[in-house]
């Protein structure tokens, strides 16, 4: 799931993948495999970049520790990241 900012300020949720296209027409439109189609404020490169990075923390599998900083670049800095998951270690 990604982040993404609709023209008018709302924020909307976008599960990546069911995403078809990402347009520039002027502005950025993402068509969803529904054939919803929704206008954000984001350029085409960044909603890609998002959906890249979701798909690649998927794809490392659980149990693999991401930094918190890295989620809420992949969310776009987004205020409401979750905390990275515990680890198990301690740190001494």
């Amino acid at each position: 799931m990604i982040f993404l900012t609709r023209f008018d300020g709302t924020e909307v949720v976008v599960n990546s993948d069911l995403i078809v296209t990402v347009e520039k027409i002027p502005d950025t439109v993402v068509t969803l495999t529904t054939g919803d189609r929704i206008m954000v404020k984001e350029r085409v490169e960044e909603v890609v970049a998002r959906a890249a990075a979701y798909r690649h923390r998927v794809l490392q599998g659980p149990g693999v520790r991401a930094d918190a900083q890295d989620i809420a670049a992949a969310l776009g800095g987004h205020a409401g990241a979750p905390p990275a998951p515990p680890t198990g270690r301690k740190d001494s």
